[in-house]
């Protein structure tokens, strides 16, 4: 049976591009990444916003010799784990981050066998300090455990402010004959904390200069650009949605199943070619759901294709999106509502019209409208479906009926199509049949808008330190890791977020079965799904 990659941090950086299949839409994307202009990748879990940024930088150092621009990924995913009792501790933690990985990376690439004065500013050390060890990495590291001791006091007089940062780099560039450096920023900030956000952007726009590029992926919706940051005028902003009405768009999915799938699942689905389009729709562009659902249905027969979809798009993913309201208890009232508006009032109603419209073989339909004078908690529960996904924004300034303006909306495809009795039978029919113009509108004053408004956002007491523990002892449960590994981490006695979030590989290694390599394997993938689920 395939084992499937369904995160980018499984994969090792020098084999990512063995795993890409090329669109137009994502050249274009790569091509931006590489560019001279800043560019931000916006999309939500699983669309391939880390896939593409590794593949950028893998490019990017293959060219290295001729074009002289040098690449650093780094992921400021670890955000959701400071918490310090210095105010600064975002903006100081990402300036060590990114100190820290421009010398990893240039080292890494032999372009320093010995750090030269000029970049000992860098690693928070005096110029003429012959210190081995870098100041920079245990001052990231501090902040980054500091979740297991809030009171300590972390000392961030080593790092280096903006502008030293930008000199030094510009040095360091004329030193080693680098036309450029392109910083690809993954996980930018914590998507439910706007004031990391905000500081984020100010450092991405204090940042560029002429031998400086910064790049960053984020989500829709909750992202907080800030004041001193215009999205229009300081960055390129990239929207990854992918389109399902494109024709290319089932050959071109299929293509990144059949790159990891082994030849039993590929003959699969070359014989069930209509159910793997279903799966295909049904996971409307995300390849990480699309593996998720061939992975739970091998064989593509209708069967497992039903059962999947009512599985996963009628209950799983939307206990993801429940479990925000956990996390983030001021957000609750959105959250739970933003789930009850599309399963009890938008979802019903284009699955009672697309039973009209098949029987009469019309246009179906997969979209909704807003109208721009909604309320803005209704906006801002459209904000949260977005980022996970079970809706995405199809284009603002909309007109509908009577011309009046609104947005409009394309819900998940796997989420109308669990609405059927028999989704292998009649989900096909409803993706071909698509048009954008047949869609739901709901007005400015629409009566289900009026429990969210009298609810209104909710503001928690509840200390960040003290929501953070309580996510740290949730079961492993709540991760989105495999049944196998689960498994294995149960039997080590790792049964809470927190107990993952600090094992070792050495003591994963005391599982059956489990030596070096899967090791190394499972805790990447434990470690990368505890800070998703913190995040997120």
């Amino acid at each position: 049976m395939s084992e499937f990659f369904f995160r980018t941090e499984d994969i090792k950086p020098d084999e990512v591009t063995k795993y890409f299949v090329e669109s137009r839409q994502d050249r274009s994307t790569i091509s931006a990444l590489k560019s001279r202009n800043p560019t931000i990748l916006v999309g939500s879990r699983g669309v391939g916003k880390s896939f593409l940024l590794r593949v950028a930088q893998s490019e990017l150092n293959e060219n290295f010799e001729v074009d002289r621009i040098f690449p650093i990924y780094i992921s400021f995913v670890r955000s959701s784990l400071l918490q310090s009792s210095d105010p600064m501790q975002f903006k100081n933690w990402m300036l060590a981050r990114i100190c820290s990985a421009i010398i990893r990376s240039l080292m890494k690439a032999g372009l320093l066998s010995k750090v030269p004065q000029i970049a000992k500013v860098l690693l928070g050390e005096d110029a003429s300090s012959e210190a081995t060890l870098s100041n920079i990495e245990r001052i990231a590291d501090a902040y980054e455990q500091s979740w297991k001791n809030p009171a300590l006091l972390i000392d961030p007089d080593a790092i280096p402010s903006t502008d030293t940062l930008k000199d030094a780099l510009e040095d360091l560039s004329n030193e080693l004959q680098i036309d450029r450096f392109s910083l690809l920023i993954d996980e930018a900030a914590h998507i439910f904390v706007p004031e990391q956000q905000r500081e984020f952007f100010t450092l991405f726009r204090d940042l560029r200069s002429h031998c400086i590029t910064c790049n960053a992926a984020v989500y829709p919706g909750v992202t907080s650009f800030g004041e001193t940051f215009q999205p229009a005028h300081d960055a390129t902003m990239i929207s990854l949605d992918r389109d399902v009405l494109a024709p290319t768009y089932i050959e071109s999915m299929r293509e990144i199943v059949e790159r990891q799938a082994d030849s039993a699942v590929s003959k699969k689905i070359l014989q069930n070619g209509k159910n793997f389009a279903v799966l295909a729709y049904a996971a409307s562009g995300n390849p990480r759901l699309l593996l998720k659902t061939i992975s739970a249905a091998p064989t593509v027969n209708s069967a497992e294709v039903n059962e999947v979809i009512r599985t996963y798009y009628r209950t799983e993913i939307w206990a993801e999106h429940s479990s925000l309201a956990e996390k983030y208890p001021g957000h609750r009232a959105v959250i739970d509502w933003g789930r009850q508006f599309l399963e009890s009032i938008v979802l019903p109603e284009i699955k009672s019209k697309n039973d009209q419209y098949l029987a009469t073989d019309k246009t179906t339909s997969a979209y909704f409208w807003i109208h721009r004078d909604a309320p803005e908690t209704v906006k801002e529960a459209l904000r949260v479906l977005s980022y996970t996904g079970v809706v995405s924004e199809q284009g603002s300034g909309i007109k509908a009926t009577r011309a009046e303006i609104g947005t409009r909306y394309i819900v998940n495809l796997g989420c109308l199509f669990a609405l059927e009795s028999f989704p292998a039978s009649t989900a096909f029919d409803i993706a071909k049949g698509l048009g954008p113009k047949r869609m739901t509108e709901l007005g400015s004053n629409h009566s289900s808008y009026k429990p969210l408004i009298d609810d209104g956002l909710s503001a928690t007491k509840e200390p960040r330190v003290s929501a953070l523990s309580v996510q740290l002892g949730k079961s492993i449960d709540v991760l989105d890791l495999s049944d196998w590994q689960k498994g294995k981490l149960t039997e080590l006695g790792l049964k809470t977020v927190g107990e993952v979030l600090d094992a070792t590989e050495e003591k994963l290694k005391e599982a059956l079965y489990v030596g070096d390599v899967r090791a190394r394997r499972m805790r990447n993938a434990a470690i990368a799904a505890v800070l998703e689920y913190l995040s997120g």
